[in-house]
């Protein structure tokens, strides 16, 4: 199914490199903030779950943070399981990860998972089918598209899963917050904080990571947003870029 020479070997973290498809779906800012803001809110997890983990950007960034939790991930794409699989080997996380092929709405699938974790976190495809353009490729349209639900799927899972004083952490459009919210109180969660990521100061966001709990250990006090951007309005790298640079283990240079 994975052909090396279409592969690229690449560093996630100063510790990890994964394996992925020059041309498919790859790692991005959207996958290192998730991961940053799961590691914010809860910095060690003895449980974790990844919903949709593709080729494991999230899943094994917090394997390589959270060095004394032991980590679940479940994906359905073909290709990305197959990744995900080598990057968990490549990796040697093999003793602390595991990692199930199929869909997270799939009862079966959602039995296997089980639980409670203390930390749930995953990054759904954006678009819904009807008003996105599919990527010729079938990876990467499967990671955009909202083929096999989107963020209210990963919400209704997760919310099965999540432990009471748990924490979940999804990241997704930043038009989609009044979807999340709704989502979350469908399922007894309540919508606790919101990060708005801008690709450059004054620019139009490139996504949001929302975190929600339970409603019970979520309190009253309301959504909390922050607005933030990875390049100033002259174009340098921000201290919020910075954060996640050395979060990755990385030295700035």
């Amino acid at each position: 199914m994975l052909d090396d020479s279409t592969l690229t070997l690449d560093a996630l973290t100063a510790g990890v490199s994964v394996f992925q498809r020059r041309d498919g779906h790859r790692f991005s800012s959207d996958d290192m903030m998730t991961a940053f803001v799961a590691a914010e809110v809860c910095p060690a997890p003895t449980t974790v779950l990844d919903l949709g983990c593709g080729l494991g950007s999230v899943l094994l960034h917090l394997a390589w943070t959270m060095p004394a939790a032991a980590l679940v991930g479940v994906e359905a794409q073909a290709v990305s399981f197959a990744l995900l699989q080598r990057n968990i080997a490549h990796n040697d996380f093999g003793s602390r990860v595991t990692v199930y092929h199929g869909d997270l709405r799939d009862p079966a699938v959602r039995a296997r998972i089980g639980g409670p974790y203390d930390l749930v976190t995953g990054t759904p495809p954006y678009f819904p089918p009807s008003t996105a353009t599919d990527a010729l490729d079938r990876q990467r349209a499967y990671a955009r598209v909202e083929y096999r639900g989107g963020v209210e799927a990963y919400i209704a899972t997760g919310a099965g899963a999540l432990a009471d004083d748990g924490w979940m952490v999804l990241c997704g459009d930043a038009d989609a917050v009044h979807r999340t919210s709704a989502a979350a109180e469908q399922y007894g969660l309540a919508l606790v904080s919101e990060t708005v990521v801008l690709p450059r100061a004054g620019r139009a966001p490139l996504f949001s990571v929302w975190v929600l709990r339970h409603r019970d250990a979520a309190g009253h006090a309301g959504c909390a947003t922050r607005r933030v951007a990875l390049r100033d309005e002259h174009g340098d790298r921000t201290a919020t870029a910075k954060a996640l640079k050395a979060f990755s283990g990385f030295a700035e240079r």
